[in-house]
């Protein structure tokens, strides 16, 4: 049942450019790298999150062994408003990274690493984000400019590699759009 409070789609798309339109809009130089991150949903994930924060793109990063209509559940179809880059190697694509110039953060809690909220992230970032199990490699955490991490005040150590990416995503997008 619909709220007279709530918002419809015909509401929703009345403040939206038109997909041609938006096609056609700068994004923000912000780059999502998932390094080994296997989960379907958790991509499909990152592609919502990307559109919904209009980011530059995400590289999907090493050996992808799901579907290709998985993906485009989890996304929810948003795939087709996101740029996605598939790379067999995080350590070359954070390279190229590196070499034009976009500063690097891993979200990873390790020893020299700073709470996400205390960075103040440059126009061109990168965030990479690790596999559900092992976390950010050690080659891309030497590949790094920045580690940063979440802190976590319960009794458990970690987030999803999902939700985990939406907190500092919505933060570094948030002070680059301030950038202009």
């Amino acid at each position: 049942m619909h709220s007279a409070m709530q918002m419809n789609k015909d509401d929703l798309r009345k403040t939206k450019p038109s997909r041609d339109e938006y096609l056609q809009k700068p994004k923000l130089p912000l780059i999502v790298v998932l390094d080994n991150v296997t989960n379907s949903y958790n991509i499909g994930s990152f592609i919502r999150l990307a559109d919904a924060f209009a980011i530059e793109k995400i590289i999907v990063c090493g050996e992808l062994t799901i579907s290709d209509k998985k993906l485009r559940k989890a996304s929810r179809n948003e795939a087709k408003w996101v740029t996605v880059e598939y790379s067999d190697s995080t350590t070359n694509s954070l390279q190229t990274l590196l070499d034009d110039n976009y500063t690097v953060f891993s979200v990873e809690l390790c020893h020299e690493s700073v709470d996400y909220k205390e960075i103040s992230y440059p126009k061109a970032s990168v965030l990479v984000l690790g596999n559900e199990r092992k976390g950010v490699s050690e080659a891309a955490l030497k590949l790094s400019h920045h580690q940063i991490h979440i802190p976590m005040f319960g009794m458990g150590n970690s987030l999803n590699v999902s939700t985990a990416g939406a907190i500092v995503l919505a933060e570094c997008a948030s002070q680059v759009r301030k950038l202009g």
